[in-house]
């Protein structure tokens, strides 16, 4: 039987077997087999989901920002680096949570699996455990540090780091405070378990944050133009902090 006379739901079936790359591919192949992956809610990308998340992240409410599976999916392309973060950081099965070792004096960092320097992107991170003295949420290139010896603000200690330090509410870049963020009198300090939203414009060169769905203001302006990954640095032993790629419409 030739492709073309193929029931959609057989080929949904084969296209479940193929691979991110190849789904790519085949939805430039013809109008019918774009229409059919162009539904994110469907069985080959429920089938792609199955294969790849956690069934645990899958029944929980962390990926409640990502509404359809290729949003899921997608999100987990971009989670955390488990082979990009300090050694006293690791992963959690559920691929979207970092845990950070009880290790004294020391200050640990992580970034995500894919960095950035051409449009719009936007992640959410959810600090669910303490913060500790320091817990920043930013960006860093490649060659930002991941890991020092005390308690600092490592994620803004160089100038290959810029951050948001949650304790204080100081933005942080070179070493050096930057000022208070968000630009609000008595503005709240953060509360365990907000998600925070990260937004990069590399179009326009600069970094914001929203907060419970409230724009706090661009943070950061003059960005470099190039890779920028998503990152957190902690102190606390046994905080956990997750991330969450969003699909901007």
């Amino acid at each position: 039987m030739h492709v073309d006379f193929l029931p959609d739901i057989i080929l949904g079936n084969i296209f479940s077997y193929l691979s991110l790359q190849d789904l790519r591919n085949s939805s430039l192949v013809c109008k019918r087999w774009y229409s059919i992956l162009n539904d994110e809610d469907n069985d080959v990308w429920r089938l792609h989901c199955f294969h790849k998340l956690a069934e645990e992240v899958l029944s929980s409410d962390l990926l409640s920002s990502t509404p359809t599976y290729k949003t899921k999916l997608k999100a987990f392309h971009h989670a955390w680096n488990p082979e990009d973060c300090s050694r006293n950081i690791y992963i959690k099965p559920n691929g979207f949570t970092i845990h950070r070792n009880p290790v004294a004096q020391s200050t640990d960092a992580v970034r995500g699996k894919i960095g950035f320097s051409h449009g719009r992107h936007a992640w959410e991170v959810i600090w669910e455990g303490p913060l500790g003295t320091v817990a920043v949420v930013g960006i860093a290139t490649k060659e930002a540090t991941l890991q020092t010896h005390g308690y600092i603000a490592l994620l803004g200690s160089d100038d290959q780091s810029w951050g948001w330090n949650l304790v204080d509410n100081h933005l942080l870049h070179n070493g050096d405070s930057q000022g208070n963020y968000p630009m609000l009198n008595n503005a709240p300090k953060y509360q365990v378990g907000e998600r925070i939203r990260v937004i990069l414009d590399c179009d326009d060169n600069t970094l914001a944050f929203e907060r419970n769905y409230e724009f706090l203001g661009v943070a950061f302006r003059g960005l470099p133009e190039k890779l920028l990954y998503p990152s957190v640095s902690a102190v606390y032993g046994h905080t956990e902090v997750s991330m969450v790629y969003l699909v901007l419409e």
